[in-house]
């Protein structure tokens, strides 16, 4: 394809014709100069609104940035209603290649019951990767738009799935040859299944009823980050211990084979939800299929703290993920 905006007929086969799924609010989707889409929504509702851009990995960018505006609605306590896709490609790129991503995120976006509600696509010589931005288009019931929901101290962190889930299926994906030189081909191939893991809807709908106070997806800069966040949030102190935060094997093994730290690693897939009721949360969540533990809790120190054992690592303000430290596009 050549530089410039896609041209209409492209357009027409290789985009509009792929987007079937439709949602009931949304008045106006994508189409030949339409250059807004139009959402209808009941007055005792609000919309949510996010935008993830994704760089770091060539082969499914739009599919990582879909996944990550789900959880960001999801965690705030909405629902996903549609997307708007940006997508910048290099020069000379296959009109294959944005057929494919149009083809998988509208699959994705099947699967969450939301719909692709425009976007723009470009060829341009100012990148030498897909560049792809999601904003993530949510509704929610006005009365459960907060910022930190009553959150006190004493109130405890339960934590869903295991750490540095996305981190952990790039980097398998996208080294695969290179960490089999090391470890079984099965165990490598299982890691990259971690993407199938992604979705946090399941656990954010089953806490609606929970008396939880606040949910938050663990995202970049890992479980770390995200703890560090959820204090940031509330304004309070917080301490979880590093032996009750679930790790799979192969998110231990392949981090050590990069040197870095799996509790800093893309942690998406993962939600930390803040209730008075750790242990109560975290059965229900585990007898619906979602696995989950208490790993802290909210104090009145300012402090916010992990413990392993006898020893105290205090946390840090999120900085640069583990993922930026190694090369994963090939």
């Amino acid at each position: 394809m050549q530089i410039g905006k896609v041209s209409e007929p492209i357009l027409k086969r290789s985009v509009l014709k792929q987007l079937n799924h439709r949602r009931d609010e949304v008045l106006l989707g994508p189409g030949i100069g339409i250059d807004c889409s139009a959402v209808g929504i009941a007055e005792e509702e609000a919309f949510l609104l996010t935008s993830n851009p994704v760089t770091y990995y060539q082969e499914l960018p739009a599919m990582i940035a879909v996944h990550s505006a789900a959880s960001d609605i999801t965690a705030a306590g909405g629902e996903m209603i549609g997307i708007l896709l940006n997508i910048l490609l290099p020069e000379g790129s296959p009109e294959a290649l944005l057929q494919n991503m149009i083809k998988e995120t509208e699959k994705l976006c099947e699967l969450y019951h939301a719909e692709i509600m425009g976007g723009h696509s470009e060829i341009t010589s100012s990148v030498n990767q897909p560049v792809i931005t999601v904003t993530g288009v949510g509704k929610i019931r006005r009365s459960r738009v907060t910022a930190s929901a009553g959150v006190l101290p004493g109130d405890e962190i339960v934590m869903t799935k295991w750490a540095g889930l996305l981190g952990t299926a790039i980097l398998a994906k996208t080294h695969l040859k290179e960490l089999t030189t090391r470890y079984n081909k099965d165990f490598i191939e299982n890691a990259v299944e971690f993407f199938q893991l992604l979705p946090t809807d399941k656990e954010a709908q089953l806490s609606e009823n929970s008396e939880v106070k606040l949910m938050h997806n663990a995202s970049g800069g890992g479980i770390f980050g995200c703890l560090w966040e959820l204090g940031a949030r509330t304004g309070l102190g917080l301490t979880a211990d590093l032996n009750k935060i679930p790790i799979k094997q192969e998110t231990i093994e392949i981090c050590e084979f990069f040197d870095i730290n799996p509790y800093q690693l893309q942690g998406g897939g993962s939600l930390l939800l803040v209730t008075g009721k750790g242990n109560e949360l975290a059965e229900k969540l585990c007898d619906n299929g979602i696995p989950a533990a208490v790993i802290g809790r909210f104090t009145q120190d300012l402090s916010r703290t992990v413990r392993n054992q006898e020893e105290k690592r205090y946390l840090e303000p999120p900085k640069s993920d583990e993922l930026y430290r190694i090369k994963v596009v090939k």
